[in-house]
Parts: C-alpha cells; structure tokens; sequence
C-alpha cells in the first residue's frame, strides 16, 4: 500500500465495468449516487475508438458528479469519475496514478475491465469495490476474481435484469461476487459501503 494514499478507512476507491447498454446503466447508476463521493470512481466502457467520444458530456448531464476522460499520470480525485478514453487500458499504479496504454486487446476489447480490475486488486487490495453492468462478453470476469482474492468487494448487475447479461453472467460465474443486485439498487449499496467508509 502506497504511504501517499489516504487512510480513510475500509474503501479507497471504486471502479465500474460496462459495455453493451452500458451508457445507459452508468447514468442510472451515477445519477443515483448523489452530489459526493469520499473516494475516486474509475470507468472502462467499451466505445468506439473510430469516433469522437462524447461519453463525459452525456454522463455529466446525469450525474452531478464530475466526469472526466482519464489522463496518464493524474491522480484520481475523490468525487470524480474517471472515464478511460476509447481504445486506451486505464490502470492504476501503486503509486495511486492513472496510466493509459496502448497494449494489446484483452477479449478483443480495449480498455479492458480484466486489466483495470486487476490493476486495483493489485493497488488497493481490500479498500477496491469493482462493479459490473451490462455488456456481451467477459470482460471484467478474470477482474473481479483478482479484486475478490485481494480481499475487496465485487458488485454484479443482475444478469436475469441486465439489458446485456454476458459481463454480469461471466461475473456471476466465477464465484468470486459478493453482490448480485438490479440495477437500480446498486447505487445505495456503493453508497452505504463508501458511508461506512466515510465516519
């Protein structure tokens, strides 16, 4: 654990995954989570890296939370929303700051939740909450079993509810959730964990 991120108790930081559907699933989620964070949020949603992204735009119009696209070296500030831009991998070091890169595609899609995931697991151990939404595919499943075995807390859009339900259902698969919630009670219980985190 890095000496330069802040004790401020049992959670530090919470990333969200998303892809098919997800614009929609990350607005019910943020909108409903309030004008305050304690901790950075940090976000993968599989876009296309063809096209100008304007996800932060639509997101700040749901949210009252800030939205940002990440930048390479910043460190994530608590009480906004990091977006990882369209065909980069956002991870986060030990250090506590944003990376970007390039590397290669992780289940044919970058950036990549498993790589993020992973990255917090790695960073931030028990203190990481990593959430799945919607999407086709797996990403996100290798992900949430490395936060889990680092001691921190998976939430999993139900699949049964999800307007995708192949990200939510490979998550569920592995075992490794401590939550499995529609989507429109996610919001409270992230809030309660970072509460808690919070007195």
């Amino acid at each position: 654990m890095s000496a330069d991120q802040p004790a401020v108790g049992p959670f530090a930081i919470v990333a969200v995954a998303s892809s098919a559907g997800g614009i929609q699933g990350l607005s019910e989620l943020l909108g409903s989570l309030g004008p305050e964070l304690p901790v950075p949020m940090l976000v993968v949603q599989h876009l296309d890296p063809r096209h100008r992204t304007v996800i932060a735009d639509v997101l700040t119009r749901r949210t009252e939370l800030p939205v940002v696209l990440a930048e390479a070296g910043e460190k994530p500030i608590p009480g906004t929303v990091h977006i990882a831009p369209p065909g980069r991998h956002l991870l986060i070091g030990a250090d506590g700051d944003l990376t970007l890169s390039d590397a290669e595609l992780v289940h044919f899609v970058r950036p990549s939740a498993d790589l993020l995931f992973e990255s917090l697991a790695a960073a931030y151990g028990p203190r990481a909450i990593a959430c799945v939404l919607t999407g086709t595919g797996v990403d996100g499943a290798m992900g949430v079993e490395a936060v889990h075995s680092r001691g921190g807390t998976v939430i999993v859009e139900d699949p049964r509810t999800a307007e995708f339900s192949g990200m939510p259902q490979a998550a569920v698969n592995t075992g490794a959730v401590d939550f499995v919630l529609p989507l429109e009670e996610i919001a409270a219980v992230v809030r309660g964990l970072l509460d808690a985190t919070g007195q």
